[in-house]
């Protein structure tokens, strides 16, 4: 018989990605994007996050909840590596594994307290979709965390990969200057499948309550349009 054990939800984040198309493959590629952490009423008590203020980055232990499954494989298709190629799950950082758990290293820009929802933590460069279940909280360790020599296998094949992003309208100045930059950012790492090369093809994403639109021709992203949804 499978042993199974229940874990508590401490807190969501709120971000500017209401669907899974854009988000960034990894954290901190974006360190422009803004987040908030909210606790659930259970966990707003000032004392839980007393000396986290020294720590410039933390750890976020999380749920993809949007890929929840029964079912598991033991191999997936990495997206880098055009989505044709099997490596092994735990190879990976798929969201399609026996345990659907996110680990995400966030850097901490602030702590701001509350009367009604306690202590929120305010941080950038979240991976994370808008009402993700965040299980725990630990603070980053550059002594021990930090690892010079490490290498990156298979995923050091595109490492460096970014699209250079025209906005011949000048759509993006509409925006807050820093959800600008951010937004900037996340189009640069190309959110699109990566088996997906059509010049002409038009994609839509939402970010921050807009709707934009693009082209990507080559490793040239063009911003078609910007709308509130």
């Amino acid at each position: 018989m499978e042993e199974q054990h229940a874990m508590k939800v401490i807190a969501r984040i709120r971000s500017d990605f209401t669907e899974k198309f854009g988000i960034p493959r990894q954290s901190g590629l974006v360190e422009a994007l803004e987040a908030r952490i909210v606790f659930e009423p259970e966990y707003r008590n000032p004392d839980a996050v007393r000396g986290m203020e020294g720590f410039s980055h933390i750890w976020l232990i999380w749920q993809f909840s949007r890929a929840v499954r029964a079912n598991w494989s033991p191999t997936v298709r990495p997206p880098r590596l055009g989505g044709n190629e099997r490596m092994g799950v735990f190879a990976t950082r798929s969201p399609f594994r026996p345990n659907a758990i996110g680990l995400s290293c966030v850097k901490l820009e602030r702590i701001e307290y509350s009367a009604e929802l306690g202590p929120l933590l305010h941080v950038q460069g979240a991976d994370l979709l808008d009402g993700t279940p965040i299980y725990d909280i630990k603070p980053y360790l550059p002594y021990v965390d930090s690892h010079t020599e490490a290498t990156g296998g298979f995923t050091t094949r595109n490492t460096g990969y970014e699209l250079t992003v025209q906005d011949p309208e000048n759509l993006l100045a509409s925006l807050p200057p820093r959800r600008a930059e951010a937004l900037r950012g996340v189009l640069a790492q190309d959110p699109r499948p990566s088996y997906q090369h059509d010049p002409e093809r038009v994609y839509g994403m939402a970010f921050g309550g807009y709707e934009v639109k693009f082209r990507v021709n080559e490793k040239t992203l063009t911003v078609m349009a910007l709308q509130a949804k």
